[in-house]
């Protein structure tokens, strides 16, 4: 098979790739979105979708002529047991039911040892992990019938027999495969303020020549670390360095990533006029329909009490050419709340040395690395012992993250309960959830809210949620919930089985 290279696919690629401003489509914000003029794409999580039948809300987007990018969150590209064909055949799918002029995956993995993780992990940056993702790159794109771009995520933590720097890995990776880069520009503030290095100095060894698009998200700090969260409102950090990505001639298409904790819809247009000014490119004011203020309210209030506070996205100014002062004005919009934020946490390598933390341990890792990826995995999700060399103050705020993001997901099944519960909620489910391996939105809410109904914190909503549950699913604390052949009675509410 032979290897295309940038050179012969990049810029070809590149020009049926996407163009403006665009932001990613969720059922909580589809009316929102639908209201957005001028909107030049959006992405969608590809799993979230079957292709017989995409969302409503998306068909429209595309029937209006707004480019439509599948976006691959469980693939796992980086996984060293290699990509599953049928969740290949999914993405490719979910392209062609779209008109999807490209798809994007992550450079991450996300199972291992028989476990899924339920988050995105970092591959090891050797010469070993470089060669899974490459051949699982190429796997990808042989079955795509359009490009894909690969998006570097926000890590935590670094391995310790890491060989490459992050740059110098991406560059290796789309050399050997022509895939795309999904720049993060959030991911690129995270990673460089945890590590204490100097974004604008990581941005020089990245291959932002084959940019097809960027992402931007929030962030908010947890346990001494930059999280990104994609919950919280844009940082001026973020938006200076995506001002720096254009000055590079590496924005040619900029998005908006938002996964929870929705405002109302004035403070994500602010946003996307933020996004827009910082990277010179057309946005319209948004025609909303009449009765969305409501929707939104609703929206607003659900998610508000499901997941972690932030503070309101500050307004800026309508789009346009900026003038000189407009990237100074919009990167001011976090800047008081950023001057509270605590300092990075350093880290124990610096910048351009070598990662290894223990020369000696180096063969013994890179010949072990499905046995330490498995050994990561079940630290993180099931209570195992954590990989040697790991750093064990990262991986518990990984932990951490992972529990809120479950948390956050069965909020999503529970929505009563969630917001009975309050702020409650996610400390409960951080609690109940610790330790067990990953069950799904639907499986880990339960478990939650038999905890809540043992030490008597339901009220009339969670209780009748509970209850409804209960009567219509069978669910022994083990195995998945099951729909039960006769819906019991209402009034046995105390049933668990």
């Amino acid at each position: 098979m032979g290897v295309p290279t940038a050179s012969s696919t990049g810029s070809a690629e590149r020009s049926r790739a996407v163009a403006g401003v665009g932001i990613g489509w969720r059922p909580e914000i589809a009316q929102v979105v639908a209201g957005i003029g001028g909107l030049g794409f959006c992405e969608v999580i590809a799993e979230a979708i079957a292709p017989a039948a995409p969302p409503r809300g998306v068909a429209e987007l595309r029937a209006r002529g707004i480019a439509v990018v599948p976006h691959g969150v469980r693939l796992g590209l980086g996984d060293a047991e290699g990509v599953d064909p049928a969740r290949v055949a999914h993405l490719a799918a979910c392209a062609e039911a779209v008109g999807a002029p490209l798809v994007s995956e992550h450079v991450a993995f996300v199972r291992a040892g028989g476990r899924e993780a339920g988050h995105l992990l970092p591959v090891p940056r050797t010469r070993e992990a470089l060669a899974v993702l490459v051949e699982n790159v190429r796997r990808t794109r042989d079955s795509l019938g359009v490009p894909l771009a690969v998006e570097p995520i926000a890590a935590l933590f670094d391995w310790p027999e890491d060989e490459f720097a992050e740059g110098d890995f991406l560059t290796e990776l789309l050399d050997r495969t022509g895939a795309l880069l999904l720049l993060d520009v959030a991911n690129v503030y995270a990673n460089a303020r945890n590590r204490s290095r100097d974004p604008s100095a990581v941005l020089d060894r990245f291959p932002l020549d084959r940019v097809a698009y960027v992402h931007m998200a929030g962030g908010a700090m947890h346990d001494g670390l930059y999280h990104d969260t994609h919950v919280d409102p844009l940082p001026g950090e973020v938006l200076t360095l995506l001002d720096e990505v254009r000055e590079r001639g590496a924005a040619p298409a900029v998005m908006l990533e938002r996964d929870g904790h929705y405002p109302p819809a004035a403070a994500l247009h602010a946003e996307l006029t933020a996004i827009a000014t910082t990277a010179h490119l057309p946005l319209q004011t948004p025609h909303l329909a009449r009765d969305t203020t409501a929707f939104e309210t609703d929206i607003w209030a659900r998610e508000s009490d499901a997941q972690a506070r932030s503070s309101d996205a500050t307004a800026c100014e309508p789009s346009g050419r900026p003038r000189g002062s407009d990237v100074t004005a919009v990167a001011s919009v976090s800047r008081t709340v950023a001057s509270h934020l605590p300092a990075p946490v350093s880290d124990t390598r610096a910048a351009g040395s070598d990662s290894r933390a223990v020369v000696s341990d180096e063969r013994a890792w890179a010949s072990d690395s499905r046995g330490r990826r498995a050994t990561l995995v079940s630290a993180l999700v099931d209570g195992g012992p954590d990989p040697v060399g790991v750093d064990a103050a990262r991986l518990a705020a990984v932990r951490k993250a992972l529990l809120r993001k479950r948390a956050g997901e069965a909020a999503k099944y529970w929505p009563l309960l969630a917001a009975d519960l309050g702020s409650g909620f996610t400390a409960l489910a951080v609690e109940v959830l610790a330790g067990r391996s990953v069950a799904g939105g639907l499986q880990d809410g339960w478990d939650v809210a038999r905890t809540a109904r043992l030490r008597d914190l339901l009220t009339d909503g969670a209780r009748r949620e509970l209850r409804d549950r209960e009567s219509a699913h069978r669910y022994d604390g083990i195995h998945a919930p099951r729909r039960r052949r006769v819906r019991l009675p209402r009034l046995r509410s105390g049933l668990t089985g």
